[in-house]
Parts: C-alpha cells; sequence; structure tokens
C-alpha cells in the first residue's frame, strides 16, 4: 500500500468549509492535505442572465463572512463573477397582518448581506487553494477507513489504495459526512417534516434589491434576490413546505408550478414568468453531541444543520472554520500538537454555544408559524408589529443576522 507524506491536517471535503478552512490555514507553517470525492471541476461559469444560467443552489453570505472570505482572499474571485447584494428584508405572516421590514440603512450599512451562487463560491476558494503551495489536493479520491494510531495522529486510508498520515483530521463533508460516521460520532437529530424546493424563477417586477420571506401554515417561502437586466427580473426560491405536498408540487407543469407559487407569494413582484428546473430535498436538523475527539473535528454541516428560513447554515459553517483556524494556529505557536484533545475543545467551546442558540431560535420560529391556533396566531402577529415599532430591537436582531453585534 503506498504511504503519501504525511500533514499536519486533513481535511475531507473541499466545498465551501473545506476549502475556506484549508486557506484559514494556509500560509501560517502548517502542511495541510485536502481530499475531495468530486473531480474539481475547472470549466467555465455561465455568463450569461438566462433563467438556466443560475445555480439553483444559493447561499446568503452576511458582512462578516464577507469579512472572512475578504480576508481569505476568496472574495474578490465572487465579485468578479456575480453576487446580489439584498439591502432590504421583508418578512410577514400569510395569517394576519404581521410584518417586519428590515433596512441596512437602519445599521448605517451599505447592504444586509449577499447572495451568492454555490459554485461561484466554490469555484472563487479553490482558485485561491490551487494557488497554494503549501496545501495539496488529492481529487477526485475517497476516504475509506479512518483510525487513531497509538502515538497520536490519525491513519488515513483512500480507496485509491494509498494511506495519509495526519496530525488532525477534520470532517468539512456535509451532513452526511463520512468522517463523522467513520469515528463514531453521535448525533442527536430529527426530521422538520419539510422539503425544501430550490429553483431560479422569472419574475415581473424588479426585486429591488430585497430579500422576501412569507410564512405559511405549511412552512416559510423565499424569494432572494440575483442579478438580472432591466428586462429581466430574476430571484432564487427556497420554498419549504410540508413533505407530503412537495410531490404534488415537483410534479407540476411549468406553467401550473409558476401559477401557485405567485399565489403562494400574493404575487409580491408580479407573475411568475418561468421556473428553471426544481429540486428537491428533505430538510432535518441535526447536532453533533460533541463537535471533537482526539485528532478529529467537525465543522460546518458536518456539525450541525439547521432549517434554511433564515439562511444562516453557511455564516455558522464559516465561523467554525474561522475559530478552528485561529485555535490551531494559536497551538502551533505554543508547539500544541493539531490533534490534542486541549486545542480542539477551544473550539468546541466557542462554536457549540452559539451554534446550538441558532439551532433553537430557528427551530422555535418554525414551530410558532406552523400553530394554528387563532390565539396564537394574534400574538405573533402582534409581535411582529411590535418588534417592527421597537426600533432598538429591530437594529439588534439585524446586526445578529448580519453578524455584526460582536463588533459593538
Amino acid at each position: 500500500m503506498a504511504e503519501l507524506p504525511g500533514c499536519d491536517v486533513a481535511i475531507v471535503g473541499a466545498g465551501i468549509a473545506g476549502s475556506a478552512l484549508a486557506l484559514g490555514l494556509s500560509g501560517h507553517g502548517l502542511s495541510v492535505t485536502v481530499i475531495e470525492a468530486q473531480p474539481l471541476d475547472s470549466g467555465p461559469l455561465p455568463a450569461g442572465l438566462e433563467l438556466e444560467d443560475f445555480d439553483p443552489r444559493v447561499v446568503a453570505l452576511n458582512p462578516r463572512s464577507q469579512d472572512l472570505l475578504e480576508q481569505w482572499g476568496a472574495w474578490q474571485g465572487v465579485v468578479d463573477y456575480r453576487s446580489c447584494a439584498y439591502r432590504h428584508m421583508t418578512v410577514w405572516d400569510a395569517d394576519g397582518t404581521g410584518a417586519i421590514d428590515f433596512d441596512c440603512s437602519d445599521v448605517g450599512a451599505i447592504a444586509l448581506g449577499h447572495i451568492v451562487e454555490n459554485r461561484a463560491l466554490v469555484r472563487s476558494l479553490l482558485a485561491r487553494l490551487q494557488a497554494a503551495a503549501d496545501v495539496r489536493l488529492l481529487a477526485p479520491e475517497r476516504l475509506q477507513a479512518c483510525s487513531r494510531e497509538g502515538a497520536g495522529g490519525m491513519l488515513l486510508q483512500l480507496e485509491s489504495g494509498s494511506q495519509l498520515r495526519a496530525g488532525l483530521v477534520v470532517a468539512a463533508d456535509g451532513a452526511l459526512s463520512r468522517v463523522r460516521e467513520l469515528l463514531d460520532f453521535r448525533t442527536r437529530e430529527w426530521d422538520y417534516g419539510h422539503h425544501a424546493i430550490v429553483a431560479t424563477v422569472q419574475v415581473e417586477q424588479d426585486h429591488r434589491a430585497t430579500a422576501w420571506q412569507r410564512f405559511l401554515p405549511t412552512g416559510p417561502l423565499a424569494f432572494l434576490p440575483l442579478p438580472g437586466t432591466a428586462r429581466a427580473h430574476y430571484c432564487s426560491l427556497v420554498w419549504s413546505i410540508d413533505s407530503d405536498r412537495v410531490e404534488g408540487l415537483m410534479n407540476m407543469a411549468e406553467e401550473e408550478f409558476c401559477l401557485a407559487l405567485g399565489r403562494a407569494f400574493e404575487q409580491r413582484l408580479g407573475k411568475v414568468l418561468a421556473c428553471s428546473r426544481r429540486y428537491s430535498f428533505p430538510l432535518r436538523q441535526r447536532h453533533a453531541l460533541d463537535y471533537v475527539q482526539p485528532g478529529a473535528a467537525l465543522v460546518a454541516d458536518a456539525a450541525h444543520t439547521i432549517h434554511p428560513l433564515a439562511g444562516q447554515g453557511i455564516n455558522l459553517g464559516l465561523q467554525d472554520v474561522a475559530v478552528l483556524a485561529e485555535e490551531l494556529l494559536r497551538a502551533r505557536q505554543r508547539g500544541e500538537a493539531p490533534g490534542s484533545l486541549t486545542v480542539l475543545k477551544r473550539y468546541q467551546r466557542r462554536r457549540k454555544g452559539e451554534n446550538l442558540a441558532m439551532m433553537v431560535a430557528m427551530d422555535g420560529f418554525k414551530r410558532l408559524f406552523e400553530q394554528p391556533a387563532l390565539p396564537l396566531r394574534w400574538l405573533r402577529n402582534a409581535g411582529m408589529r411590535g418588534v417592527d415599532r421597537a426600533r432598538p430591537l429591530k437594529q439588534r436582531l439585524m446586526q445578529q443576522a448580519m453578524g455584526v453585534a460582536e463588533r459593538d
């Protein structure tokens, strides 16, 4: 069996979280290997602004995440391709008159965040990574087995027949993490009873740089702004809906689906004129009881997945990456091994509480807006109207969503 040169940190997964972590560690004296199961796509991204030119998977990056990407040198690649800043957010309850409007001017910001196509962000991160001399990329390559060695460190068996020794293995391989499974990290998880339908839609009216979200009894519906032209206006659709209703919507012809979608959205942007190919996937909340073991750490979706209703999953994941990189670089300065449980527990202490708080909040929102009882509907509508009028509270909520509260 061929043995590859060892490394300080092996990262499994070259998606957003894995590539970002490798960039965060690059240039600081640590040797890093990234293992990715899929081939690295280096073909050109679609340059057009037609319906099918957009990636149906998008991320809503808050300013805090944008700062991190700038620090790692990956934001400019996104800007050079395309993104869409959103400066306003409108949230309203389908069962009543409750609504909240957020505007970036309320907190003196240029934007509340940016909607970015997933593949554009991954491509920008990988371009930076491929130029890093101290990062080795193994792709396509799959992890077959992972075990601890007696004197510390990890031994990774790869499907190609090679093996790799690393001081630390980081699971950045998504919600169905192979690393988490192999190392028997325990999780607490349950189905939300929702599926998400994602697609790109063309709408009749300009989205006005606004992220729109309507809370329906069957789940939240979001229209997120995308770049367009003077004559063609596009949004990214994220429709979370009861699982027993999703098949009917997915089987509809495009025209029928656009009509149903327009009704559900109350025609806020006029007619839904067209829809790209639709994709659906089940929504499940998952949280690892521990993020770390000796020689191993989980980040982003491998550690936690939450409901997409507030678009915070990617932002939480990038904060995991930033904190883990910070703790690993601090450990190197102190002469501590990257796989030391003492080092890794510092990462866990800093991230687990914030992630849990966000998960509890999102689960609470989901449950609250599902309640059909008239008193609860009245209370949540009154509450939304009250928050909308309470400027200091609304500002605080905006700062937390933007990831800037920590700077105050």
